[in-house]
């Protein structure tokens, strides 16, 4: 049977626009390692993408980049659904963008209450900027804006009081636990405070399995994936990255994720710019060894981009959980989170079992470290 039999082409797509960044986060070391903006895909690129139901823009900052209406314009045309996870610091072109689309989704990421999360962004002002772009954008009528938080060591209370702000705002509200990757350029993001952080979690489980939204019923299950993540644990649910998503880099190389670490492994599918067709990407001996490599990988990464996927997919375990656990909600019962359950769909084994594989050091394969006071890239 032939690859394309075998394997259906991709539902969901993030798009990196480009890893120039005006923040300074103290978990991400993306704007130590700018792109060259005349090298970065352009929107005549992003034609060869297939007919797909979601996009994500991230970056780096997408709105660093001053042809980001023409990215946006072509995605539309290929996805219903298209996100853009931003900074909130570009106030004025995020307004403007937004009012050419209004059926743009907004994600703008933020850490925590006004002063740590300008502490861990590393630039003043970046909550109130952030504010004030999601107000401005609930007055104009935007439905699908909200903010994200990632938390580390230092934030995860201020994770419960931004999702009491997001649900008094009738805002959308994701969560994400800090990663090691080749993407963040970082290799040594380690929750070391896991009882309280673990414990903010689990409060917020409770309160999202409270909630008479379906869609917050399943963040309560993503969310316990962080749990299980931060303790250590094999993935819930299987990763099956490179297969229903992928994730291109600011100059066309494709991965199936943006977890990976040089350290472990790290793998292109190929670049679009070699392909005449992404058939004949997604589909090639490259992207096929990838695919193989993605099932023995022992990274327990749960991140929503290929977490979300495989939720939808093996739908019937996630919908378990949350009715076993809804219902004891109603009961007023406890919900134990020390067992955390493992699903075996038929998956390999050794896939996110960080015993099977040691991480190596990292080591900077380019030179010297960059230099922590490089000047702010901003356009």
């Amino acid at each position: 049977m032939r690859n394309d039999q075998k394997v259906p082409l991709p539902t969901d797509i993030s798009i990196i626009t480009t890893y120039r960044c005006q923040m300074r986060c103290k978990m991400c070391n993306i704007w130590k390692y700018p792109t060259d903006g005349s090298r970065e895909i352009k929107a005549k690129d992003l034609e060869i993408l297939p007919a797909l139901k979601f996009a994500n823009v991230t970056g780096g900052e997408p709105f660093q980049r001053h042809d980001l209406e023409e990215l946006i314009s072509v995605l539309f045309t290929k996805a219903p659904r298209v996100v853009i996870s931003t900074s909130g610091w570009h106030y004025d072109r995020i307004i403007k963008l937004a009012q050419k689309f209004p059926q743009i989704g907004i994600r703008v990421s933020i850490e925590g209450l006004s002063q740590r999360n300008d502490d861990l962004r590393g630039r003043q002002g970046g909550f109130d900027n952030g504010l004030k772009v999601l107000l401005k954008l609930r007055s104009m009528g935007l439905k699908d804006i909200g903010f994200g938080i990632t938390v580390s060591n230092h934030n995860s209370e201020d994770m419960l009081w931004l999702y009491r702000l997001a649900r008094e705002m009738k805002l959308e509200f994701a969560t994400a636990a800090f990663h090691n990757s080749f993407y963040f350029h970082k290799y040594d993001n380690q929750i070391t405070n896991k009882e309280t952080v673990t414990g903010h979690f689990n409060t917020l489980i409770m309160d999202l399995l409270n909630e008479k939204n379906p869609k917050s019923w399943a963040r309560a299950f993503f969310n316990l994936g962080l749990i299980n993540y931060i303790k250590g644990g094999k993935r819930m649910l299987p990763c099956e990255a490179g297969t229903a998503n992928f994730f291109i880099e600011p100059y066309g190389d494709v991965y199936p994720c943006n977890g990976l670490e040089d350290g472990i492994w790290k793998e292109s599918m190929g670049n679009i710019h070699d392909f005449a067709t992404f058939r004949d990407l997604w589909y090639s001996e490259q992207a096929t060894r990838v695919r193989e490599m993605v099932k023995i990988c022992p990274k327990n990464c749960w991140m929503v981009g290929t977490a979300a996927p495989v939720m939808k997919k093996y739908i019937r375990h996630p919908a378990q959980w949350i009715a076993e656990n809804k219902f004891r909600t109603l009961l007023g019962k406890k919900i134990y989170f020390d067992k955390i359950p493992y699903y075996n769909v038929g998956q390999d084994p050794l896939q996110g079992d960080l015993n099977y594989s040691r991480m190596t050091p990292y080591t900077d394969t380019r030179g010297a470290r960059p230099d922590p006071n490089l000047p702010l890239i901003e356009e």
